[in-house]
């Protein structure tokens, strides 16, 4: 499926202009768009709105089972993206069919218990526990120092741990998305905690996620539902902590929101909706594997052929987004948390977009004359076309004590 005018999925450029970028590849190529990732290995990526509707909302087609790809032959050992495309990985991520729906209704029916007001109560408090570390200071990186730390903790007390835990839970997490030296000493550092937490679960429930998790009937191994909240916990920590930086990016230089930073709750909700259309943390997602020969559109996609679901690509489609200019208000026909039978979980969207609001309130309720401390257009990103978040966040503020 090489085609010799294939899209590099890298470079700097998805750091730096990424929507400029999606409009390119829109206009040389359509909507599906013949990219190639690390060592070129050939794939599409879906950016159409209506492609990607397709794709997500046919899983028998475009099936979620990766050992379908036609392209494992070229793939080494040590490829940098495997961990993402998870060959014989036993989560849910790779699961289908009847089983898939049994270990999705697990999931949900466990998170759909936590308790909404205690959630809030958790997030406040984490939350406060942040802010007082940094308030005396005049300045901070709301990024390293707020947001990267939060959602974890607030995941880890829902899922169980003992509060002692999460510190270190947020480094080994951090370790592992970082994905340099320490990553695997920070997977294995989560999955250990996963399987004592399971252990000590099985002999002595209590009301938390894992508890709920290991009660269930459908018969999954303590394996697989260890490899689930490891899942739950990446997709849940990073993209929070990622929608609450760029909330607060937005909140900090577009003059459409300035009334956040004066109290105006009702701001807070609509630069975090506008964040998901505009500036969505999760960026393109792999994949989809093609069960038969097909075409989408205008591209013949064969066999075993890689999908890349282009989250942002779609999000942005002139097709949908005729004025782009314009806020979204309510609208929430994005595609920030997936669509079908693979999307994220509602209970664990629900569960985000309390984490992320709690966060950001609590900021400007405790900073309110927060302000950046270096020029917007010196913002930086991670480099990374799959994941979109700032890689820091200078403000500072008027020194206030801590609580």
């Amino acid at each position: 499926m090489t085609t010799p005018d294939a899209v590099p999925l890298s470079g700097p450029r998805f750091q730096t202009e990424p929507a400029r970028l999606y409009r390119e590849m829109r206009r040389d190529h359509g909507a599906v768009v013949p990219v190639l990732l690390d060592g070129d290995i050939p794939a599409w990526l879906v950016l159409g709105y209506r492609e990607l509707h397709q794709v997500t909302g046919d899983p028998v087609l475009f099936s979620r089972d990766s050992d379908l790809w036609n392209q494992w032959e070229n793939i080494p050992a040590d490829w940098p993206l495997l961990p993402m495309i998870g060959h014989k990985q036993p989560s849910i991520l790779y699961t289908v069919g009847e089983r898939h729906r049994q270990r999705a209704a697990m999931i949900s029916n466990a998170l759909e218990e936590a308790d909404a007001f205690e959630l809030r109560a958790h997030a406040e408090r984490f939350a406060d526990e942040l802010i007082d570390a940094l308030c005396s200071a005049g300045e901070a990186d709301l990024v390293a120092q707020y947001a990267m730390l939060l959602p974890v903790r607030v995941l880890a007390r829902l899922y169980g741990f003992p509060d002692e835990d999460g510190p270190g839970l947020v480094t080994a997490l951090n370790d592992m998305i970082d994905g340099r030296e320490r990553a695997l000493a920070g997977q294995a550092h989560l999955a250990a905690s996963m399987a004592q937490l399971l252990t000590d679960r099985r002999k002595e429930p209590a009301a938390d996620v894992v508890s709920r998790m290991l009660a269930d009937e459908s018969g999954f191994s303590d394996e697989e539902i260890a490899q689930d909240l490891m899942v739950m916990m990446a997709a849940g920590h990073q993209p929070t902590a990622d929608w609450i930086g760029n909330s607060l990016r937005l909140m900090l230089t577009d003059d459409r929101f300035a009334a956040s930073l004066f109290g105006g709750r009702n701001s807070v909700a609509e630069a975090m909706n506008e964040v998901l259309w505009e500036d969505t943390p999760t960026q393109n997602v792999a994949g989809r594997w093609a069960a038969r020969d097909t075409h989408l559109g205008g591209r013949r996609v064969k066999a075993g052929d890689l999908l890349l679901l282009g989250l942002q690509g779609a999000n942005s489609d002139p097709q949908v987004r005729t004025d782009a200019s314009a806020l979204t208000g309510g609208n929430n026909a994005h595609f920030s948390f997936g669509h079908g039978e693979h999307r994220c979980p509602f209970p664990a969207q629900e569960i985000a977009e309390v984490i992320a609001r709690t966060g950001i309130e609590v900021v400007l309720d405790r900073l309110p004359d927060i302000d950046l401390a270096v020029p917007a257009e010196s913002l930086t990103r991670r480099p990374s076309p799959w994941l979109r978040g700032l890689s820091g966040l200078p403000v500072r503020f008027s020194p206030v004590p801590a609580r």
